[in-house]
């Protein structure tokens, strides 16, 4: 399955936010670090939805590496807590 870089962010002292900087507008968010990191899977596969039914399908992530390249992404990695979080598998299939 594939990993996405996530960016963490305290957004105020009650929450915590990341997002994905391979995708455009795909968010998760917590209380903490724990709960926001538990939520980004349901993000990615609620992202991943959304763009099936446009008839898009997701963009290859991008490692690390390629990221800290990346003059618009390079500061936030720098200056934040960083993980990789996987795409869940499918969990939908018949019963």
């Amino acid at each position: 399955m594939p990993h996405y870089v996530a960016i963490i962010e305290d957004a105020d002292p009650d929450a915590v936010s990341l997002w994905f900087p391979d995708l455009p507008g795909c968010i998760s968010g917590g209380d903490d670090v724990d709960e926001a990191l538990e939520n980004a899977p349901e993000a990615l596969a609620f992202y991943a939805q959304e763009l099936s039914a446009d008839g898009r399908q997701l963009p290859p992530p991008r490692t690390l590496d390629e990221l800290k390249a990346d003059p618009e992404v390079a500061e936030d990695l720098r200056n934040h807590l960083v993980a990789e979080i996987e795409f869940p598998a499918r969990t939908d299939a018949a019963e």
